[in-house]
């Protein structure tokens, strides 16, 4: 019995010995798994790459295309630079092209920039058939009426002898300020010797009622006997008054277009290659907040703020005076988008109304009679070159009287006085220089167009790199559409 117990504690000993080896195998197999599944996902992570080390290494392939699409910031920097080196050495170019120093590029540009200016009319034309239809059958209808007899020739007599009076004088008004080359100063050269003569010939003949013809073109005194009366300022302002109001009404239409420029580039988007008149405009709103600027520019201001706070009687105000910074007023007025018949009427009461009667009272006064021969006089007091001076002056003015005594029928004597030879070569001059201001502009108008179609032409050639985003599309159309509205 007892050899039996021995050998069953024996076989005991040894199962658990057993048992407890398999147990210690498992055990490390089970930590040596798991060590394994550690190292794995350590390696794993290390072999992942993030998502800034993604968009570093995309923009190490693809330096372009940061940005949402567009260039990056330095290439943009040296772009605009490039873009504006480009634009002033352009601009120097233009500059440079008048007739004086580019005589036969000057003339073939300016003839091309008619070829083209005439080109877009037609287009125009083309685009409103309907209306030029309507035009045609008017003017048939009005030349058949013409050639029939009957009393409407009353009215077309009427209209042959002053249609030419409305135009020659509404013109120069137009020409005064259209801005035309350097513009034509029209009230000193044609309007203010006219009102002037048409004193010197009241005072003269102690009449108004000068004979038509030769009146307007030339003033001579009524054919004796006449009723003589002495004029006062009031009858010789109402004698000129037809003809200064068409004037003045030329000067407002001649100041529309830079009214529609600065409106059409609101609406639009204000583009400075396009519109470099409206340069001006943007300094000085930059200089709002300076405080040293110039009597000039503080004088702009003024005139802004006027026109932008106060409105219809603003623009009347600065209308109603010589204001030779009123298209700056116009500009402003467009920019903010004035309505039209609120500056146009504004402007049309200003430069036809009340401007006008005081240039008229200031020329009557200054020519008048007793003034005239006093300021003559006056000219013999001027020590060593007085009476020299006062020889001319005083030929002038008998000259005047003896072709206002004349027969109506009989030519004006040539008069070969000093004076007026130099007033007509003034004249001639003026015009000249006005001519020769319109070829350079006309020119330096070609040239601008010619260098802008050439890049169009190459800033639209295909590029993935500098094509605009959707978002930057979107965003310059809700800013077209809010401006508009």
């Amino acid at each position: 019995m007892s050899q039996h117990s021995k050998k069953d504690k024996d076989t005991r000993q040894r199962k658990n010995v057993d048992n407890s080896h398999k147990q210690k195998t498992g055990n490390n197999n089970s930590t040596s798994s798991s060590s394994s599944a550690t190292s794995n996902s350590n390696s794993a992570k290390k072999e992942t790459p993030t998502k800034k080390q993604q968009q570093q290494h995309q923009q190490q392939q693809h330096p372009k295309k940061v940005n949402n699409g567009n260039l990056p910031l330095s290439m943009k920097q040296t772009k605009n630079n490039n873009n504006k080196q480009l634009k002033e050495k352009l601009k120097a170019e233009r500059e440079a092209l008048v007739l004086w120093r580019h005589p036969i590029q000057t003339l073939s540009y300016c003839s091309l920039e008619i070829v083209e200016l005439v080109k877009t009319l037609g287009r125009k034309l083309i685009q409103r058939k309907i209306w030029i239809g309507v035009f045609v059958v008017l003017a048939s209808f009005i030349a058949i009426l013409y050639h029939i007899p009957g009393p409407h020739q009353v009215l077309f007599e009427f209209l042959k002898q002053n249609t030419w009076f409305v135009v020659y004088w509404t013109g120069l008004g137009i020409l005064s300020s259209v801005g035309l080359g350097t513009g034509l100063h029209t009230f000193l050269l044609y309007l203010g010797p006219h009102i002037a003569s048409v004193t010197l010939a009241a005072y003269e003949c102690n009449s108004l009622n000068f004979p038509k013809p030769p009146y307007p073109d030339d003033i001579i005194c009524p054919e004796e006997p006449y009723d003589k009366q002495v004029p006062n300022l009031w009858t010789i302002m109402s004698k000129v008054r037809l003809e200064a109001f068409l004037w003045g009404a030329g000067t407002a239409l001649g100041e529309l277009p830079p009214y529609f420029m600065a409106k059409a580039a609101r609406l639009s988007g204000y583009d400075p290659d396009d519109a470099e008149e409206l340069a001006e405009f943007e300094a000085l709103k930059a200089k709002r907040n300076q405080k040293d600027l110039s009597l000039m520019d503080r004088g702009k201001l003024f005139m802004e703020r006027v026109v932008e706070r106060i409105g219809f009687l603003g623009i009347l105000a600065c209308a109603s005076i010589p204001n030779p910074l009123f298209d700056l007023a116009g500009i402003t007025c467009g920019h903010f988008l004035v309505p039209f018949w609120t500056f146009f009427g504004a402007t049309l009461i200003g430069k036809a109304i009340v401007k006008m009667h005081i240039q008229k009272v200031f020329v009557i006064i200054a020519f008048n009679e007793v003034l005239i021969e006093r300021a003559v006089d006056t000219l013999s007091v001027i020590p060593v070159v007085g009476k020299k001076l006062q020889e001319p002056f005083k030929a002038f003015l008998n000259n005047q009287k003896m072709r206002l005594h004349r027969q109506r029928n009989a030519a004006p004597a040539e008069a070969g006085n000093l004076l007026s030879k130099i007033f007509e070569t003034f004249v001639i001059g003026m015009v000249c220089y006005f001519v020769v201001s319109i070829i350079n502009s006309l020119a330096q108008s070609y040239h601008k167009r010619l260098n802008k179609h050439r890049t169009n032409s190459n800033s639209t050639t295909p590029s993935s790199h500098n094509a605009p985003s959707p978002s930057t599309v979107a965003s310059k159309k809700t800013k077209k559409a809010a401006l508009r509205e």
